[in-house]
C-alpha cells in the first residue's frame, strides 16, 4: 500500500502535465512557446492547412467555438475577468479562420495576447493585430511573427 499511493499521484501528476499545454496553435507545426522559431512549411503542408482552414465546415466550427465562448462569457459577467484559456482559444480560432496556412501560436496573460509563428504573406502579418483585437478581454497584442513563404517539398 505504501508504494501504491505513490505509482497513483506520479501517475496522475505526469498525466495532468502531458495534458497541460500552454500554447493555442492553429497548426501542429505552430511554435509550442512565443519564443520559439518556426521554419517554413513546405508546400504540400501549407496547401493542406490551407485547404482545411478554408472550408466552410471548418470555418463554422471556429466561429461557432468563438460565438460559444462570447455568450458563455456574458452570461457570467461581460468581459471583465475573462480566462487565459479562453482568450487563446478565441484568438487562435479567430487567426485559424482569417489567415490560412498560417503557423502560428498563441499565448494569453492578463489580458495581453502574444501571437508567434509565421504566415506566409505580408498581408497576412498585417492582419494579425486586428484580428486579435476584435476578441472581447484581449487589451494588447505582440506579435512576434515573420513572413515564411512555403517552400517547394523535396
Amino acid at each position: 500500500m505504501k508504494k501504491f499511493i505513490p505509482l497513483i499521484i506520479g501517475s496522475f501528476l505526469i498525466v495532468s502535465t502531458v495534458g497541460c499545454q500552454d500554447t493555442a496553435k492553429t497548426s501542429t507545426d505552430a511554435p509550442n512557446n512565443a519564443g520559439e522559431t518556426v521554419a517554413a512549411p513546405k508546400t504540400d503542408d501549407a496547401a493542406q492547412v490551407q485547404n482545411d482552414a478554408t472550408s466552410e465546415v471548418r470555418r463554422e466550427q471556429l466561429n461557432s467555438d468563438i460565438r460559444a465562448r462570447e455568450q458563455r462569457n456574458n452570461a457570467s459577467g461581460g468581459d471583465a475577468d475573462r480566462a487565459e484559456g479562453d482568450l487563446q482559444s478565441e484568438v487562435r480560432s479567430k487567426l485559424e479562420a482569417n489567415l490560412p496556412a498560417s503557423q502560428l501560436g498563441v499565448e494569453a496573460e492578463d489580458g495581453v495576447v502574444t501571437v508567434s509563428g509565421t504566415v506566409p504573406t505580408d498581408e497576412q502579418l498585417q492582419k494579425v493585430e486586428p484580428l486579435a483585437k476584435e476578441i472581447k478581454g484581449v487589451t494588447s497584442v505582440k506579435v512576434n511573427v515573420q513572413v515564411k513563404p512555403a517552400k517547394p517539398s523535396n
